[in-house]
């Protein structure tokens, strides 16, 4: 006997032994049971979910001489004939390679007959969203008002495509993506019954690499099986039949990206590529590791939820302590502007060597996460006592821009007591800070105007940022923290040729007797 690929062989054939979809079954079996059975049925969902399979099945069912809680026999003449294919009233249509006007005629003159055995003619069409626009036309009528005896049971991964006279002619079922557990728990049983044995990290592994469909989950345990047959299947053994990588290198990967080791990272390159691994699914996989690492940052979920040891979860969690969210997720961006780069480019190497320095250098890029990470880096440096290089400043009217006299403010004395605090404080109060206040208002230099303290901006970026979160409520319930007393706040940005003005004590405001708002 030839054969059978696993995904074939173990196609479940009741509704029973279908594993993820228990809403769509529940809901089948009881109108086969009930007898409500209607005309035209459409199964959408991403690819491996069962789609075909549960039409299949119900095909079945809705023939069978003796079902048995709503599922078929598979035992009755007529369950056998629909299972080896010999059944002229279950009829399985690619619209993929048959999807013009004359198909969906032919489908007209054939339902015009009643069925040689069991209830009901049934036509399944698998990827309908194939079909031309006249197909769709031609189908329309029948599929609105076919005779009793025929059901239609369209299949699709791209829902979107259908016309919506067609949507509103059937009952929708969307299949889910198979949850990591369900996917485990099916390739573990499998296994069992094929008496292989295999490891759980492989078994993990396989079923995330499946991405939530069956079909593929079993065709990659297949390759993995058939690579080493007779052989027990490893972790290690999964990671080399498919070109991946040990979760460590990713580990060591990112601690060299965070440290800005650019030779370091380079070799850990040049050491996958010589180890036979495959530059695309590194990537894909240190996307989800990026991922997991973003989430213990937010949420601090289990190793259930990561579908990880816990070994990998500690050295993940101290990975989270040194990065920050907008930090992590600036690699993501890249990391998947680099997946797609990669689909059309023979070079792969470079797009990856390229995209990892630019995410040890920040500066090479203007958007927001970029700059935060700039930011970080800075106080980073700062913080460990390192030197920062910084450029040589520029005379007053450097590139032709003619700077404006400085301007002297006279405030109230009370005004310019806090002034003068704050502004021996400032570098070290904004310092001890946490989030966006600490890396914006870093920029912002203490002045004061008569009754209040200001805070002025050189670059409308930051200005912006504030604005934007408006940050200036945490930033009084800051000074009241460390004061103990409300400050009178003012924001402004300085024009390109304006200077910081030059703060100086003016006679006492008339009815202002100081700059504090007393709590009542």
């Amino acid at each position: 006997m030839a054969y059978t690929a696993l995904y074939r062989k173990w196609r479940p054939k009741k509704f029973e032994e279908v594993f993820g979809q228990e809403a769509i079954v529940r809901t089948l079996k009881n109108q086969i049971k009930s007898d409500r059975i209607g005309h035209a049925y459409l199964f959408c969902g991403t690819r491996g979910t069962g789609k075909t399979t549960i039409a299949k099945i119900f095909a079945r069912a809705v023939n069978c001489e003796h079902p048995v809680d709503g599922s078929p026999c598979n035992e009755c003449p007529t369950c056998k004939s629909v299972l080896s294919g010999a059944s002229v009233n279950v009829v399985e249509i690619d619209a993929a390679s048959n999807n013009g006007v004359e198909n969906i005629r032919q489908i007209r003159e054939e339902v015009k007959y009643k069925p040689t055995e069991g209830k009901y003619r049934v036509y399944i069409i698998d990827e309908v969203h194939m079909l031309s626009p006249g197909a769709f036309n031609a189908l329309l009528k029948t599929l609105e008002e076919p005779p009793e005896y025929v059901i239609f049971v369209l299949a699709t991964t791209e829902v979107q495509k259908i016309p919506v006279t067609v949507l509103s002619r059937c009952q929708r079922y969307d299949f889910k993506r198979l949850p990591l557990s369900e996917l485990e728990k099916q390739i573990r049983s499998i296994l069992e019954a094929e008496n292989i044995e295999a490891e759980d990290s492989a078994i993990t592994y396989i079923a995330r690499s499946a991405d939530g469909s069956s079909r593929d989950g079993l065709s990659i345990l297949e390759q993995c099986v058939s690579y080493y047959y007779g052989e027990k299947l490893t972790y290690e053994r999964v990671l080399d039949v498919l070109g991946a990588v040990d979760q460590s290198l990713y580990a060591r990967f990112l601690n060299g990206v965070m440290d800005s080791d650019i030779p370091g990272c380079m070799a850990l390159i040049d050491e996958m590529l010589s180890a036979g691994r495959d530059i695309g699914q590194f990537v894909l996989d240190f996307i989800w590791y990026l991922r997991n690492v973003m989430l213990i940052q937010t949420e601090n979920p289990g190793e259930e939820v990561l579908g990880i040891s816990k070994a990998n979860l500690e050295v993940m969690r101290e990975e989270a302590m040194r990065s920050d969210i907008d930090q992590i997720m600036r690699y993501i961006r890249l990391l998947s502007e680099l997946s797609n780069q990669m689909r059309y480019s023979a070079s792969k190497r470079v797009l990856l060597e390229v995209t990892v320095i630019k995410m040890m250098r920040p500066e090479t890029e203007d958007d927001y996460e970029s700059i935060l990470d700039r930011v970080r880096y800075l106080e980073e440096m700062i913080g460990s006592g390192k030197a920062v290089p910084t450029a040589s400043k520029a005379a007053p009217n450097a590139g032709g821009v003619s700077m404006l006299p400085q301007e002297t403010i006279e405030v109230d004395p009370a005004v310019y007591d806090d002034y003068a605090q704050l502004s021996k404080d400032w570098a070290s109060l904004i310092s001890g800070q946490q989030g966006l206040i600490r890396s914006i208002f870093r920029e912002a230099q203490v002045s004061a105007k008569k009754d209040a303290i200001e805070f002025l901006f050189k670059k409308n970026f930051y200005y912006q940022l504030q604005e934007n979160h408006k940050l200036i409520d945490e930033l009084k319930e800051m000074l009241r923290n460390r004061y103990g007393k409300d400050f009178k706040i003012s924001i402004r940005l300085l024009s390109s040729n304006e200077q910081a003005p030059k703060i100086v004590i003016g006679p006492r405001i008339p009815g202002i007797e100081m700059d504090i708002e007393e709590e009542e």
